[in-house]
């Protein structure tokens, strides 16, 4: 079976219809989708830009980074279910747009940032105390984080258009 076929699949299902023609369901989710973004967009942007030495100055990376983590994830929560179940209302849609191709690439690469800035910068946070960080490595990370969410965040809006 291809995933095209699964795509066709789960649009004929009850809370695939229900998504779409319900009048309320998918602008709320959409909703709960934009919040999620600003949520976790704020979080990451001051975590990040405090790794540059450009935000909270005054406050230790470190701690910075340890005070926003469960924000942060709270955000993502909500970001990949409204965009899990937005995707199940509309699978076929979202398997022909090359936006949503682009948004998902997009996102693994955000993820894998995540992971590697996890794995090798963190160590050397808790060594900035104050000012920006001085790892190479960390710094790279950080711009990749914020390019790469601006990027998702522009090709996610490109879906209903292409």
């Amino acid at each position: 079976m291809s995933f095209l076929a699964v795509c066709q699949w789960i649009e004929t299902t009850s809370l695939s219809i229900a998504i779409r023609e319900g009048a309320l369901y998918y602008p709320i989710l959409g909703a709960f989708h934009l919040l999620g973004i600003a949520w976790f967009g704020g979080m990451l942007l001051m975590s990040d830009l405090s790794v540059l030495g450009i935000g909270l100055r005054h406050e230790p990376v470190s701690e910075v980074w340890s005070q926003f983590r469960r924000w942060k994830w709270a955000g993502f929560v909500i970001i990949v279910l409204s965009g899990g179940l937005l995707w199940w209302a509309e699978p076929v849609v979202c398997y022909k747009s090359l936006s949503f191709r682009i948004k998902m690439v997009l996102f693994l690469f955000a993820i894998l940032n995540s992971l590697l800035f996890r794995r090798t910068a963190c160590l050397g946070l808790a060594a900035a105390e104050q000012g920006p960080v001085k790892s190479r490595s960390t710094r790279l990370s950080a711009y990749a984080s914020l390019l790469l969410w601006l990027a998702l965040i522009f090709s996610g809006r490109g879906i209903a258009f292409f």
